[in-house]
């Protein structure tokens, strides 16, 4: 199990939804929560006077995805009323949010494809994608309005965290630090933190208990962490079909992710080549691919895999507190989703 189709926009997402939601009760109310997610995000990306905003923010929503954030909201929400006129709108504020960065991430990657198709800065350039994500973060604060004070202050701390790590990424780690350590805290900046309010949010709007709002913020901030490192591995294991990118290309961007830093670690004698490979340019073709050959066949893939169960199991552990029900079932089948993707 590679992918996740869990989204009403990318086609048949029964399947999907079975592996993760056996219950056929939560299954029917999970689709259709994503699919009223999936009807906002489509009316709050459209612009009211200018048709080409429109079609540059339809880009990645109309790409698909697998919409793990929404999922997320709407399986906390199970521990209060999923039906609360807050929940729906939080899921849709958080995917958002989260669409708008991958336009940013694109510009800052350089990337050329995104989700399988061409990323918005290479169809457009590099301004019109800046433009679009900014675009759609004022479109999440607009939804976000609505839902009050505390809402607005958890998104903007979430935000806050969200170019923390972008930037901490950007300069690197400091003098001292530890390079693994200092990519898990991007990491959990990055994409935890949104995971985690993702959860906040499922939870606190649907009227459950402060206990359980806490159990899916440590949640969501571990199971979040967990799925960047699997999209890690991913991008040295996978072919373009399955990841929606051409593999590698964090190689070829410069990224230096947990399998790489795991390398640079190694003084292995074998090991001279991948890393003068690794501390290298990678944009030329055939040192890329042999790059991608050395590193899939060497041993800090398993010890990325080592850091990756440890974080699933963390996840799962927080989840230990909560009753026996399908909700709870659910969220511990995401941790091994998590886990399956990468083989």
């Amino acid at each position: 199990m590679t992918g996740l189709d869990i989204g009403a926009s990318t086609g048949p997402a029964e399947a999907g939804l079975s592996m993760v939601i056996p219950d056929a009760g939560l299954r029917t109310r999970v689709r259709d929560g994503l699919e009223a997610v999936e009807t906002l995000l489509r009316q709050a990306v459209r612009s009211s006077g200018y048709p080409f905003l429109t079609e540059t923010s339809r880009h990645l929503v109309e790409a698909g995805g697998k919409r793990f954030r929404p999922l997320l909201v709407l399986l906390a929400a199970e521990y209060g009323d999923p039906t609360a006129p807050g929940v729906v709108p939080a899921a849709a504020v958080v995917e958002l949010t989260h669409l708008a960065t991958l336009y940013h991430d694109d510009v800052m990657d350089e990337a050329v494809v995104r989700r399988g198709t061409a990323s918005a800065n290479a169809r457009w350039s590099n301004t019109i994608a800046i433009l679009t994500g900014d675009f759609l973060f004022s479109r999440a604060s607009d939804l976000l309005a609505d839902l009050g004070p505390e809402a607005v202050r958890i998104q903007a701390r979430t935000f806050e965290r969200l170019v923390q790590g972008q930037i901490r990424e950007t300069l690197g780690p400091e003098e001292g630090v530890d390079p693994v350590e200092h990519y898990l805290r991007v990491v959990a900046d990055k994409t935890g933190s949104l995971i985690a309010t993702a959860a906040r949010f499922g939870a606190m709007f649907s009227g459950a208990p402060a206990w359980i709002v806490d159990v899916m913020v440590t949640y969501g901030e571990r199971i979040g962490t967990a799925f960047q490192l699997s999209d890690d591995l991913l991008d040295v294991m996978s072919d373009s079909t399955e990841s929606g990118k051409a593999p590698g290309t964090d190689l070829r961007e410069g990224v230096r992710t947990l399998p790489v830093l795991h390398v640079l670690r190694s003084m292995g004698p074998s090991d001279g080549r991948l890393r003068e490979l690794l501390n290298g340019d990678l944009t030329d073709d055939e040192r890329h691919r042999e790059t991608l050959a050395l590193l899939r066949a060497h041993p800090a893939m398993e010890r990325a895999r080592a850091d990756l169960r440890r974080w699933v199991s963390e996840a799962r552990a927080a989840l230990e507190p909560l009753p026996d029900q399908p909700a709870t079932q659910a969220l511990q089948r995401l941790c091994d989703f998590v886990l399956a993707r990468t083989g």
